[in-house]
């Protein structure tokens, strides 16, 4: 059973930092991709970040990219994302995914196949 559980959310002033975790557990992610996406009001779901487990290869949206870094650790199981600069508009709910897929398929949703509860982040103008 894979499970994804996140952490670090939070309420932020805009121009500030947070740090979001994700803890997997219940296999060997060696060869999937690791994924970040968030969802703000009435929006869709849009992809954030991504890293290859085992090749440690990231991928960024546009909106995130130069500002927002996805890192892991393996001896941990756990996924990060750390979050600098961070605007209003980055509020949303932060979901991380896991899957397995090509690489021009990173960025869309339906090819992860377990995703965590999701957290909170909020930035204040």
């Amino acid at each position: 059973q894979v499970s994804l559980v996140e952490s670090g959310g939070g309420l932020v002033q805009g121009g500030g930092s947070l740090r979001l975790s994700c803890a997997a557990s219940g296999r060997t992610f060696s060869s999937y991709v690791m994924g970040w996406f968030r969802q703000a009001p009435g929006k869709e779901r849009e992809f954030v970040a991504a890293i290859g487990w085992g090749s440690g290869s990231t991928y960024y949206a546009d909106s995130v990219k130069g500002r927002f870094t996805i890192s892991r650790d393996n001896a941990k199981n756990t996924v990060y994302l750390q979050m600098n600069s961070l605007k209003p508009e980055d509020t949303a709910v932060y979901y991380c995914a896991v899957g397995v897929m090509a690489r021009a398929d990173i960025s869309l949703s339906p090819k992860y196949d377990y995703w965590g509860q999701g957290t909170q982040v909020t930035v204040s103008s």
